[in-house]
């Protein structure tokens, strides 16, 4: 036991010189202040002050040369606060901000004083009126100007504010700073991505940006327009006129060249809509709730059949039945064409990286940009209308069952998908038989994801031809008319549980 114990003691002593190598290595500086702070720091389980005096001087500085910039940008913030509230309460001029406003209102009192002459002149009944108007207005400029020398009787207190708030935002950089220091060198031990020491580029970048942020915001806030006015962006109107004129000229050449196609797109759409309407609208209701109602008891249980049937109750009772098969039409045919696209296209992404980051960033533009916006070329190529509507929902709902079809197939274990190669299963089986359905529960998410954010859409598709029960809450919100908008709300919301249930089934 004896002869094992320096063995032991040799070894430990290697792996601490080891870890104090790696530590000179991350710190970069100040290595024997480091060690001994980590050391402290990492031997507790308990709280121990520790206080970096360079974090406290530099500030957001020292933590953008660590690299650390999700604490630094915040305490950019904070101390650029500071200093603006102490440079504008010792050196800015409170009368400049208001000098605009004062000689508006002395703009408008010369106006008064003149309409004054002439209405004594001509012995108008308005004489009274136009008085107590040069009268207010004068009041007012009074006010303004015992609203700044309250504020100059008062900048001593704002700028002691300030430079408080400066002090105590520096004191806790000061007591965070090691620890988080600690904590990143434990992470960079496991990941050697992280980044380490100080560099020169990071040194440049924290002081020019922090300089940068500091010297911008004080000009801005308290010298104002004094000095240069930052309020507007440089620019010159004709871009934007330009730019303005190259998109006009670009949808019309797209719909002069290809009319043909987007009139085939439409009538695609419109041929498959016609199709569910007919299904949907014109078939006896008995026929229709029955098959909702079955079709939700084969999938969600007794419970989902009942509420389907409440649900189908309130939309005959309140007249909404039409309208609202004539939704599930619109978005029947939105969500069977995005799903019939999405499906697919997720599973051939899922193995082809390359692919899928071209594809990424033209569903993040899909989701992102608002309805409103895409609204505008949608119509611009295919008019108003019902396959205006369609395509509108389809850009909004038609990612999720991408991204989450592709979330499935990835998350197949490779070990199942090597054990059913090693047994001769071909790409066809490999798909059919083991990487659909382990990726089901992901895919049915994402076409469930689809169906509801399509349902989303039945009010802004109402804004352009398509009928249903947005029409009735568009109609609602345009007369204020707040019984008719929220049976209309509660119609949809009923379509869309009704669908939400068919979809998930029992899992909910």
């Amino acid at each position: 036991m004896n002869n094992q114990s320096p063995g032991k003691k040799s070894k430990q002593q290697q792996n601490h010189e080891e870890r104090l190598v790696l530590m000179d290595k991350f710190t970069g500086t100040n290595n024997a202040y480091y060690r001994r702070e980590f050391a402290r720091l990492g031997d507790s389980t308990s709280f121990i002050w520790s206080f970096n005096f360079i974090a406290f001087l530099l500030g957001p500085i020292w933590f953008g040369m660590r690299g650390l910039w999700k604490w630094g940008l915040p305490f950019v913030i904070v101390e650029t606060f500071a200093v603006i509230q102490i440079v504008r309460n010792v050196l800015g001029d409170f009368s400049q901000s208001y000098a605009q406003r004062i000689e508006s209102i002395e703009g408008t009192i010369n106006l008064r004083e003149r309409q004054l002459q002439v209405a004594i002149e001509k012995g108008s009944e308005k004489v009274a009126a136009i008085e107590s108007w040069i009268t207010s207005l004068k009041n007012e400029i009074s006010n303004i100007h015992r609203e700044i020398q309250v504020q100059e009787d008062l900048a001593i207190w704002f700028a002691l504010l300030g430079l408080a708030v400066l002090l105590l935002a520096k004191f806790v950089q000061g007591t965070i700073a090691n620890r988080l220091l600690e904590k990143r060198f434990s992470q960079w031990l496991s990941d050697r991505s992280i980044k380490s020491g100080v560099k020169t580029s990071n040194i440049i970048l924290s002081v020019l940006f922090v300089c940068f942020i500091f010297s911008i915001g004080v000009i801005h806030y308290g010298f104002g327009a004094s000095i240069i006015d930052l309020r507007q962006f440089p620019t010159n109107p004709a871009y934007r006129l330009e730019a303005i004129n190259f998109i006009v000229s670009f949808f019309e050449w797209l719909t002069s060249s290809s009319s043909s196609i987007f009139y085939g797109i439409s009538q695609t759409i419109r041929i498959f809509l016609d199709y569910l309407e007919v299904l949907f609208v014109n078939t006896p209701w008995p026929i229709v709730a029955s098959f909702i109602i079955l079709l939700t008891g084969l999938t969600a249980g007794i419970k989902g059949a009942v509420f389907a049937a409440l649900s189908l109750l309130f939309m005959g009772v309140f007249e909404f039945w039409e309208k609202a098969m004539t939704t599930l039409a619109l978005l029947g045919t939105a969500a069977c064409i995005s799903i019939s696209i999405g499906v697919p296209l997720g599973v051939f992404s899922a193995r082809r990286e390359r692919f899928y980051n071209f594809i990424s960033p033209i569903m993040d533009f899909m989701q992102t940009m608002p309805s409103f916006v895409f609204m505008i070329p949608v119509i611009a190529l295919f008019s108003v209308g019902k396959p205006a509507a369609i395509i509108i929902t389809m850009i909004f709902g038609g990612t999720p069952v991408v991204r989450l079809t592709v979330l499935g197939m990835r998350g197949v274990p490779e070990s199942i998908r090597e054990a059913a190669i090693a047994f001769g299963a071909n790409k066809w089986y490999l798909l059919s038989k083991v990487d659909l359905p382990l990726a089901a529960p992901s895919i049915f998410a994402g076409i469930n994801q689809t169906v509801m954010l399509s349902l989303a859409m039945v009010v802004v598709a109402s804004l352009i031809g398509a009928k249903g029960l947005g029409e009735d809450v568009l109609e609602a919100l345009q007369y204020a008319n707040v019984g008719q908008g929220i049976l209309a709300g509660f119609a949809i919301l009923f379509c869309a549980m009704i669908l939400n249930r068919i979809i998930q089934g029992k899992n909910n």
